[in-house]
């Protein structure tokens, strides 16, 4: 099987071209199932060791002997971009494989979120997670492996807590800030700006120590990196590593519909036009398609949960059929899922798709809510706001080290688990070394003040 996907996979590489697509050398590997479903847990063929990743992958081998999730295909971008095939799929579906892997190499090519990520260092990743390995592993022989997993378990309970508008790279805060009086004021509205004014200005401003954070900080991998008053080099170390990662996996989350309908777009069509293709063999991998881009999930418990291949499939194909090709190539290099959605997701599509908002009761039973168009759009994109956590912020510093914390219940509209948090607290307060403080409200919208020691 491997020489005929060799086969197969250079011809839908000048298919694909001749189309229009322009993406970086892939190269594939044909791996068995075990191993694909490994390097999907741990999203890298080799990443930093803990627990946590053990959980994941029960969870997910238990769903695959359930029927209820299959992988397909694994695929990491950049130049050169690495794809995983399963062993166990049949030759049609591995076909089917590598042309999806093709429609998203040129996505991660150009789309600009992709782009500023692998500029950043996104393009050596897979190297990067296995010098991160060896580097804890190095840590784990010289400081103990349970000293080092507390330092993860806090560092991975807070990967989702990055700020990818400030970007990969950051400066500490600036140790002092000018101070202007009321009178600077006054002198330079009054006379510094009048042409010809000869009087000087002051040759220098007054400045204060800087509070710390200037603002609402929701950088917490890097503000407890650079500020955690007893931190030691190697833990510094773990929550930067950690922290690369999540830059890296963020264009992956926030394009998934974008990204899952143009792949999903491009091997329907590539498939459709490869005429080198034997027809039982296209058939077959067309049935293939059906099952990916299918509306809802195979989960019975979430089958009215929306499947991102669908979703992103049908929308690119309405673009193409309404706009034509080269606006659907603007469009994948500008977008992410929140412009991509709210621009184009119609009334008239989502009547065609089925799509609305729903309530469901414990007997089981629907309850259609409503199917207006921006609640629609709203409940699609709630969950991947914020990489879908919480919105919480570093407040300030206390004189005595006390970390102050915020949720920003405003800017996600959602509650949080009152426990999941104290436990989370918990992690941080073996890094942080002071008292960890966090001001948030439930679910049922009720404030609460949460502080790690707990209070006399």
């Amino acid at each position: 099987m491997a020489a005929a996907i060799e086969r197969y996979g250079q011809q839908l590489e000048g298919l694909a071209r001749a189309q229009g697509l322009d993406f970086y050398p892939v190269q594939f590997e044909e791996v068995p199932d075990s191993f694909m479903m490994e390097v999907a847990v741990y999203g890298l063929p080799v990443r930093m060791p803990h627990w946590s990743f053990g959980v994941r992958y029960i969870y997910q081998l238990i769903q695959h002997r359930m029927g209820h999730s299959r992988l397909f295909e694994v695929v990491f971008p950049g130049n050169p971009g690495r794809a995983y095939l399963a062993r166990g799929n049949s030759l049609q579906e591995n076909t089917l494989v590598v042309a999806h892997v093709l429609g998203h190499a040129d996505f991660s090519k150009h789309n600009e979120l992709f782009r500023r990520s692998q500029q950043e260092g996104g393009y050596r990743i897979v190297d990067q997670a296995a010098s991160h390995a060896r580097q804890i592993a190095a840590a784990m022989e010289e400081h103990g492996q349970e000293r080092v997993e507390r330092v993860l378990d806090a560092a991975l309970a807070l990967e989702a807590h990055i700020d990818v508008f400030r970007g990969l790279r950051r400066e500490r805060y600036a140790e002092y800030t000018a101070v202007r009086t009321i009178e600077d004021d006054t002198f330079r509205r009054r006379f510094h700006q009048l042409p010809g004014d000869e009087r000087p200005a002051p040759s220098h401003e007054p400045r204060q120590r800087a509070s710390i954070p200037p603002h609402p900080e929701h950088d917490l991998l890097w503000f407890i990196a650079q500020y955690a008053p007893e931190l030691e080099g190697w833990e510094r170390d773990i929550f930067l590593a950690v922290r690369e990662e999540s830059f890296y996996f963020y264009p992956v989350f926030a394009c998934q519909i974008m990204n899952e309908g143009w792949a999903s777009y491009w091997h329907a069509r590539l498939l459709r036009e490869a005429d080198f293709l034997p027809q039982h063999e296209y058939l077959d991998a067309i049935k293939t398609h059906s099952d990916v881009v299918r509306p809802h999930a195979a989960d019975r418990q979430a089958s009215l949960a929306i499947n991102p291949y669908h979703l992103g499939f049908c929308l690119w194909e309405s673009i193409i059929e309404e706009h034509g090709l080269e606006q659907a190539f603007r469009i994948r290099n500008q977008d992410d899922d929140f412009s991509f959605i709210r621009n184009h997701l119609t009334e008239k599509l989502a009547e065609d798709l089925k799509l609305f908002r729903f309530k469901a009761s414990r007997d089981g039973a629907v309850e259609v809510v409503d199917r207006e168009i921006n609640a629609l759009r709203d409940a699609i994109l709630a969950p991947r706001y914020n990489f879908g956590a919480p919105a919480v912020a570093v407040r300030n510093l206390d004189h005595d080290g006390t970390l102050h914390l915020v949720h920003e219940h405003a800017s996600d509209g959602r509650g949080l688990d009152l426990g999941r948090a104290t436990r989370v607290l918990e992690y941080v307060h073996r890094v942080w070394r002071r008292r960890v403080v966090l001001e948030t409200i439930d679910a049922r919208g009720a404030a609460h003040r949460i502080e790690v020691p707990a209070p006399d």
